[in-house]
């Protein structure tokens, strides 16, 4: 499968190039990052420590995408919405590892997989999705005695909070409530909040260090507290989730698809 990757500058986009050099089936085709970066033109592969490739880094999409089957895509809300239209365009699958997607934007990501194979994920590892599964069904499970806080903590850089695995985390425990998280969402508390409101789906946030990604999602309850844990020790869990992801909506018809798909969890 020819895949291209974008962001090539970041953390991540380097983790892909080597998730893509690494698995067998998969060629990298290529590799992007925005106008006026500073690794333009550099090698890829040299780019991502694995030695020299042949594919230097571009701005220029079109023909990329034109002659690939899959994107990779762990940037920024703007530049994936534009990839997902150029994907539509291409027929190609997008795999969008991006947070931080607004209303707006995950409507026309939504619209690009009328004619784009799109997986979308708050995040692509094998246990965060487990996780998701799990607390679905504990929230399905408990009634609303049990409280419900989503605890999340990432390395210092990270820019939005809270992060998109907390909100996948979340999702799937107002999914198993039968409620909708913007409803019953709590993200701040400050000063003088008042109790507790009963149902609601709280979030706490934590920044600094290095550290690569920490959830929990904590059932409190009388006299008895749940707590399931996710620590990501390593990004490449997330690179070789999206390799996964793509290859797996290779053959698929175009439309939307989740993390839940591609283990066969939905």
């Amino acid at each position: 499968m020819k895949l291209v990757v974008a962001g090539a500058e970041g953390r991540m986009g380097r983790m892909l190039i080597r998730a893509v050099a690494e698995t067998e089936g998969c060629i990298l085709a290529g590799v992007l990052d925005r106008e006026g970066s500073a690794v333009l033109g550099q090698d890829a592969g040299l780019l991502a420590g694995i030695g020299e490739t042949g594919v230097k880094v571009s701005d220029d999409p079109l023909p990329l995408l034109a002659a690939a089957e899959g994107l990779l895509d762990f940037t920024a809300p703007a530049a994936t919405v534009a990839y997902a239209a150029l994907a539509a365009q291409a027929r190609i699958v997008h795999v969008i590892g991006t947070t931080g997607l607004s209303a707006e934007d995950l409507r026309k990501i939504e619209a690009a997989s009328y004619h784009a194979r799109i997986v979308r994920s708050g995040n692509m590892s094998l246990g965060v999705n487990l996780l998701a599964g799990i607390a679905r069904k504990v929230a399905a499970t408990l009634g609303e005695e049990f409280d419900i806080e989503v605890l999340e903590m990432h390395h210092r850089m990270k820019v939005d909070a809270p992060s998109g695995t907390a909100l996948l985390l979340g999702e799937a425990a107002a999914e198993g409530r039968g409620v909708a998280l913007a409803e019953r969402r709590v993200s701040t508390r400050d000063g003088h909040t008042g109790a507790r409101r009963p149902g609601d789906i709280g979030f706490a946030t934590l920044r600094g260090g290095s550290v690569v990604g920490d959830h929990s999602v904590i059932f409190a309850g009388p006299s008895e507290r749940i707590t399931l844990s996710h620590h990501a020790e390593d990004r490449a869990i997330f690179a070789r989730g999206a390799v996964r992801a793509a290859r797996w909506a290779f053959d698929k018809p175009p439309g939307l698809y989740g993390m839940d798909d591609v283990l066969g969890l939905a």
